[in-house]
């Protein structure tokens, strides 16, 4: 039987501190990757745009209300973990308190680049975040 690509969502959330750019990531309570580093996102329901998605998933596992702006699509193919995923990718202001979802989350940080980019992220998290940086974030 042929796979076919799951479409998902992810969200490229940042913040000044202090004059250090940083960026929000969360640490997976399930898997795969239980335990790694990754951007807030997940699957888009039935019936439910990508935009929408995005506003969900941000909500649902940090708490913060999330409006989306586009930034591009990754393709993450992981053969050994059978997993290929189309990520849409969005950036965008947040507004709220950041409160995680235990059962999808165990732990919130914000990180500055350098200390992202030392992270073992799940996924190709990695890679988003360096064209991200690359786009001039």
């Amino acid at each position: 039987m042929r796979k076919t690509a799951t479409t998902t969502v992810g969200a490229v959330i940042t913040t000044q501190d202090n004059g250090v750019e940083k960026i929000l990531l969360t640490r997976r309570n399930i898997q795969p990757f239980k335990d790694h580093w990754c951007l807030p996102g997940g699957h888009i329901d039935a019936d439910e745009t990508a935009r929408h998605a995005i506003v969900r998933e941000v909500k649902e596992e940090v708490g913060l209300d999330f409006e989306p702006n586009f930034f591009a699509y990754f393709d993450e193919i992981i053969p050994e973990q059978s997993i290929h995923n189309v990520v849409l990718i969005f950036t965008g202001p947040t507004t709220g308190t950041v409160i995680p979802q235990e059962s999808e989350v165990s732990e919130i940080g914000w990180f500055s680049w350098p200390e992202a980019s030392a992270l073992a992220l799940a996924f190709r998290h990695q890679e988003i975040l360096s064209a991200y940086a690359q786009q001039g974030g």
